[in-house]
């Protein structure tokens, strides 16, 4: 049985502003020709396939034509919803949808959604676990027993469903009320955070790190397909995978090789994993240097311009109109910062002391000092002096 694993599409995602939308489309055609060449029985999408609850209509349609060409192709798709989509909406024409293969999760009601395959080996489970949190899981429990039955009242206490707290409990709670056939081989599709994992800037972080959950939570499955990192690891053993953005979506992961990942079940217990890399339409980078470097022909000569760009300068004194002066060579520069010794030495700014016996200028070169971690010049001086006169109608 071979599956390839997808997730964190993000589709419609900005970046500083700047549409991803024709480079996402680019990267889906670019897994549609992997697809093609591998001929995998089932894609699984483990969440996040926009990036916001309420898409763009281009991203809808962008992500329509990725299923129809799938299902063209004759191949199953298994998708979930993640945190940066709308479940209800992603579900939308699911009972439809399953008769030319595409099976997305339903809105968690305590239950959820299992879908069989068979190969030589026999039948593999794909379980279907949209992105959860405490009081969702807590709630569909809820709701799915009969309050007034001293029966339900008792296994609740029994199972631990009645002290739902914790996302590690949500977890263990949903995963216990899945129906898993220990004989079967068992993948679970999910998008959650699990403990050891590392995470990179384009991600949303829960203070605290409260979303973690502990890899044991899917002892039960053969393979984890899991979806809400960015970046491709796996966490705990091989097969428990975050296979990572298609695309790079911040500068914190310029280092790393975006990829599609292709999992073969073999018997109960053997699996193969293996990565295929993806070249992006453009590519995101950083740069450093002064701004006359970053200029000169032979730093930029054979590069692809067109990537997207962090710029660092180390200039130490400030550039007029620099980001749209380098924009001429590099029109996708995302994000430009300095590096030198003023920034690198900057301090905290603190309330100034004793502020009632200071002046304003003495104020205000403090106020200077501490932003700029040098006095200010005889000329600056002077000049402060007049703006403060002028300020107060003595001139």
């Amino acid at each position: 049985m071979k599956l390839i694993h997808l997730s964190d599409l993000h589709i419609g995602k900005r970046v500083y502003e700047f549409s991803m939308l024709e480079d996402q489309k680019y990267i889906l055609n670019r897994i549609l020709e992997i697809v093609k060449s591998e001929q995998p029985d089932c894609v699984l999408i483990a969440g996040d396939v926009y990036d916001k609850p309420v898409p763009p209509a281009e991203a809808v349609r962008i992500f329509d034509e990725f299923l129809t060409s799938l299902a063209g192709l004759k191949t199953a798709v298994v998708l979930v919803s993640g945190n940066h989509d709308s479940a209800e909406r992603l579900a939308f024409g699911a009972n439809l949808m399953s008769s030319r293969q595409v099976y997305f999760s339903p809105v968690y009601d305590g239950t959820t959604r299992q879908v069989s395959f068979w190969d030589s080996y026999g039948e593999v489970c794909v379980h279907l676990l949209p992105f959860v949190k405490p009081v969702t899981v807590r709630h569909a429990l809820k709701m799915d027993r009969d309050e007034d039955s001293a029966e339900a009242e008792a296994c609740e206490k029994k199972t631990g469903d009645d002290r739902i707290e914790t996302w590690q409990d949500a977890l263990e709670a949903a995963v216990r009320h899945m129906e898993i056939c220990p004989g079967k081989r068992n993948v679970l599709v999910a998008h959650q955070f699990v403990t050891g994992a590392q995470r990179c800037e384009s991600e949303d972080i829960q203070a605290g790190g409260l979303d973690q959950v502990d890899v044991s939570v899917f002892d039960a499955f053969d393979y984890v397909a899991l979806g809400h990192l960015h970046s491709p690891q796996h966490v705990g053993r091989e097969t428990v995978r975050y296979c990572g953005t298609p695309l790079k979506y911040s500068f914190s992961e310029t280092a790393q090789e975006k990829s599609v990942t292709v999992m073969e079940l073999l018997e109960k217990g053997t699996a193969k994993i293996r990565t295929i890399p993806l070249v992006p339409l453009r590519d995101m980078r950083k740069i450093r240097g002064t701004y006359l470097e970053l200029t000169s022909r032979p730093f930029y000569q054979g590069t692809n311009t067109d990537d997207y760009i962090q710029a660092t300068l180390t200039d130490d004194e400030d550039i007029p109109d620099c980001m749209q002066k380098l924009r001429i060579i590099y029109p996708n520069l995302m994000h430009m910062e300095y590096d030198n010794k003023r920034t690198r030495n900057i301090r905290s700014v603190e309330a100034a002391e004793n502020v009632e016996q200071k002046s304003e200028l003495e104020l205000f070169e403090e106020f200077y000092e501490l932003q700029n971690n040098q006095p200010m010049s005889g000329r600056q001086k002077d000049f402060s002096k007049a703006l403060l006169r002028k300020l107060r109608g003595e001139d």
